[in-house]
């Protein structure tokens, strides 16, 4: 691994804690990106079934020309296939689309049925299988965070979830760290609302740094990973720039007060409800 970016060890598992997300990234773009991302100095890629580029990701990897034990993959395994068997094949079937064995498959979203048993002893079976080698979850409240991991023999190693300034996860970075899990944050940047806010941009002066660094900043220093998402090569590399500089405790403090509980992306089941502010 690239050793000039921080890192999260997790149940022994080192993951850097800047990633490259390809959520809504067609397959060409995807490529470039990908390939793009890694000549930059990214080292942790994510993607998922339903994103319909694993292919594409696995391409880009390959025309990256760095070496795959360099890279932390993740990707997801779709909420229709949480059956034993569906879940057994789209494993295969994404390690075959991506031409190699992801380093994390999370389970996409929580769903009642088929029952958790059931499909936390698939994922399981699956990293038995060498389909993986790891396992965890996206877009889990607390409450079944814990269930999750009672019922699941190896540790879940993360819970990718939407977080970023407008929208704080304080009980579930409290569930993690009980587990001696993690937290990974999908739209980091709130999908580009950060850009014009006033506090993030002061304190970006106070830097030399972007608004979109400065959050980012304010994620990894917290220990949880970040997934930016862009098809600009530009802002990928700016994105990147964030290891030369650090935010004060007063800084880290402003940001956290910008919480409004803003959740722009909510694809939860009505079966769960997501964990109370606070």
């Amino acid at each position: 691994m690239t050793t000039d970016q921080p890192h999260i060890v997790v149940d022994g598992v080192s993951i850097p804690l800047l990633g490259f997300g390809t959520w809504q990234l067609e397959p060409e773009d995807a490529t470039r990106m990908v390939a793009e991302a890694l000549r930059i100095g990214y080292r942790h890629i994510d993607t998922a079934w339903i994103y319909k580029n694993e292919a594409a990701v696995g391409q880009g990897i390959r025309d990256s020309g760095v070496p795959r034990d360099e890279i932390f993959l993740t990707t997801k395994i779709w909420v229709e296939h949480f059956d034993r068997d569906g879940l057994l094949r789209q494993a295969k079937e994404s390690a075959d689309s991506l031409g190699t064995t992801p380093d994390l498959l999370l389970l996409h979203w929580p769903k009642r049925k088929p029952s958790f048993e059931e499909t936390l002893g698939a994922l399981n079976e699956a990293r038995d299988q060498g389909l993986t080698r790891n396992i965890g979850l996206s877009n889990f409240p607390s409450k079944e965070f814990r269930q999750a991991q009672a019922l699941s023999s190896a540790k879940l190693l993360t819970n990718q979830v939407e977080h970023h300034p407008y929208l704080a996860v304080d009980e579930l970075k409290r569930t993690a760290a009980d587990l001696g899990s993690s937290i990974t944050a999908w739209s980091p940047l709130a999908q580009g609302k950060i850009a014009d806010d006033a506090t993030i941009g002061e304190i970006g002066e106070t830097h030399g740094k972007s608004a979109g660094q400065v959050t980012l900043r304010w994620l990894i220093q917290q220990d949880i990973i970040a997934i930016p998402r862009t098809t600009k090569v530009s802002r990928a590399r700016e994105s990147f720039d964030i290891f030369d500089f650090a935010l004060t405790a007063e800084e880290m403090a402003r940001i956290d007060a910008l919480n409004r509980n803003e959740r722009l992306g909510d694809w939860l089941d009505a079966d769960f409800q997501w964990d109370q502010a606070g």
